[in-house]
């Protein structure tokens, strides 16, 4: 290209969604005209804050607290500032012997394990695609599903609920949006031993109805929980979402479970209203516990149907499970 037509792309024709496009070319610009990935890589990485921000944490609750307890550095807390505990004492020549030796140290572990001395920055860190990576981080609404946290303030980062190296997949039901603190303290952290959750996944109550729901019956379904139409509907065409795994409550399920129903609600719906144009309404609801009216002990969400005057007044909604409650504006309630 000549001046002119990069002068034209850089002014006119650049769309920007982050720094990567002026970084690199001044990277290949810087090199004239030919770099490769990895220089190219390196570049972006120096002017990527959030590993500054990342490894600061890990300096903070890893490196730094061992040093510490065994009395090798120090810390003040309001300057966030080590020192090296008697470094004043220390000749020249005494410095160079112990830089020695970390430098031993170093080459000796990094032959020992190789690549997988970065294992635990790769642990669900896998490549996933800009449209599943946008539609994960829609469904977030823009803000870390731990810390609640908002893109404008730290950057979201796509991580694997369940690992790869666990046996994670990629499917929405098992990605989430994490800021990149958040994300680094669950990688660090995170012991669960996910095989206990794939057998408990496969386990089936043999007296549970929704353990051993007859395929037929089964309109949709995601690894991870199924629809099937109630047996005794309230309304036309009322629906259950039903989590695969046998747990009674729905405060039990896990992320990934949640992910799954969320998505095979919001689907069912549409696909209701589609089938059903004189729909006007929803009533979601979980009866979670005997004194909240569950009669199976496994954990369903109903989807139930409303039209224009299917009740004489349908104003209150749920309220109305306790009788006499529902017509909360003669109360003076909320609704």
């Amino acid at each position: 290209m000549t001046y002119a037509e990069l002068e034209d792309f850089i002014s006119k024709k650049m769309r920007m969604s982050h720094i990567y496009q002026p970084a690199m070319l001044m990277e290949l610009m810087k090199h004239g005209g030919s770099v490769s990935e990895e220089q190219i890589g390196r570049a972006l990485l120096a002017r990527d804050t959030s590993q500054v921000e990342y490894y600061s944490i890990v300096t903070r609750d890893m490196v730094g607290r061992v040093l510490r307890k065994h009395g090798v550095v120090t810390r003040d807390s309001k300057t966030k500032t080590y020192e090296l505990a008697g470094y004043e004492g220390l000749t020249p020549k005494e410095i160079e012997n112990l830089n020695a030796l970390l430098q031993a140290k170093l080459r000796s572990f990094e032959e020992a394990h190789g690549g997988s001395v970065w294992d635990h920055r790769r642990k669900g860190g896998s490549h996933v695609s800009g449209t599943l990576r946008y539609e994960i981080l829609k469904d977030a609404q823009g803000r870390c599903e731990l810390c609640g946290i908002s893109k404008d303030e730290k950057h979201l980062q796509v991580d694997h609920i369940v690992p790869r190296n666990h046996g994670g997949s990629d499917d929405p039901s098992n990605l989430q949006a994490l800021c990149y603190s958040c994300n680094a303290m669950k990688r660090d952290r995170d012991d669960t031993d996910f095989r206990v959750f794939r057998e408990l996944l496969d386990h089936a109550e043999p007296d549970c109805v929704f353990c051993n729901i007859d395929s037929e019956r089964v309109i949709e379904e995601e690894p991870l929980a199924r629809v099937i139409r109630d047996a005794y509907p309230v309304t036309d065409l009322h629906t259950l979402i039903v989590p695969r795994r046998h747990v009674a409550s729905y405060f039990e399920l896990g992320r990934p479970e949640l992910n799954a129903c969320n998505r095979l609600l919001a689907a069912q719906r549409e696909r209701i209203q589609e089938r059903n144009t004189d729909i006007s309404g929803f009533n979601v609801g979980i009866n979670d516990g005997a004194s909240a009216g569950q009669t199976v002990g496994h954990c369903h969400i109903h989807l139930i149907p409303r039209r224009k005057g299917d009740v004489k007044d349908s104003r209150g909604g749920v309220r109305g499970v306790i009788p006499g409650k529902q017509d909360y504006i003669e109360s003076g309630g909320d609704g």
